[in-house]
């Protein structure tokens, strides 16, 4: 196993547009051990059929999947070592979490994931959705979401080492 330089990516992307694939492609390439953080919830059947969709796409490819819905800074921390990748999916999801966690500060957790980046030994990848490109919602909090994940994505955006953006399955890489 080969170590990667210890770097921080954020893939972000609309819905389906092939931003997961990449970020998984460019964990492989660093040739570490590969841990993968889904912070979705199953809500409902739905969902719950999604994630073992995902959990089975991954399931031969080496990965080793935990589940972090809402304490992710402390969920990183447990396995950050140097010569892992882990694959955060998604940022957005875990918004959400958040929003809906009784008492969370979500500007103060996406502080704290920004801020835990220049701590962190393995090299870490962020998913998300943009999800700021589109009309202004028309209830609060639909708005407020969008602007929590805008903050979130700003903040680790100017931490992370390297930015991509992707569109029909194809990346734009913005910094790095």
């Amino acid at each position: 196993m080969t170590a990667a330089r210890s770097r921080s990516i954020l893939v972000l992307g609309g819905a389906r547009s092939g931003k997961s694939r990449f970020a998984e492609g460019l964990a492989r390439d660093t040739g570490c051990e590969k841990i993968y953080f889904a912070t979705g919830r199953a809500w409902d059947d739905e969902m719950r059929t999604r994630i073992e969709a995902h959990k089975a796409d991954r399931a031969d490819d080496g990965w080793t999947t935990h589940e972090e819905p809402v304490h992710l800074v402390g969920a990183l921390r447990s396995l950050d070592q140097p010569g892992r990748v882990i694959l955060v999916d998604c940022l957005t999801l875990w918004v959400t979490n958040l929003m809906m966690e009784e008492g969370r500060d979500v500007g103060a957790d996406g502080a704290a994931l920004a801020a835990s980046l220049k701590e962190l030994e393995a090299t870490v990848i962020f998913v998300s959705n943009e999800v700021g490109l589109g009309i202004v919602p028309e209830n609060k909090m639909a708005r407020a979401f969008r602007d929590h994940a805008g903050r979130l994505h700003q903040a680790i955006a100017a931490e992370a080492d390297e930015v991509y953006f992707i569109a029909a399955g194809l990346p734009l890489k913005m910094k790095g």
